[in-house]
């Protein structure tokens, strides 16, 4: 998802994908720690979605308090 699709999706909508990848990254932690992990570039990627989630959500608040 780019960036300027981030920015039109609902608070809901972010805190609901952010939930999601939270959930991938504890599923690739486990993954990595028994060993099953094949994918090593996969917490870099959930890791960067996950503060681009964030972002979008602070950004969304500070629009919601200086209105």
């Amino acid at each position: 998802m780019s960036k300027s699709e981030k920015k039109l999706e609902s608070k809901e909508d972010l805190e609901k994908e952010l939930l999601e990848l939270r959930r991938e990254q504890f599923n690739l932690r486990i993954q990595q720690a028994t060993g099953q992990l094949t994918r090593n570039h996969e917490h870099g990627r959930v890791r960067k979605s996950i503060a681009r989630a964030k972002t979008a959500i602070n950004q969304i608040k500070k629009q919601g308090s200086d209105v």
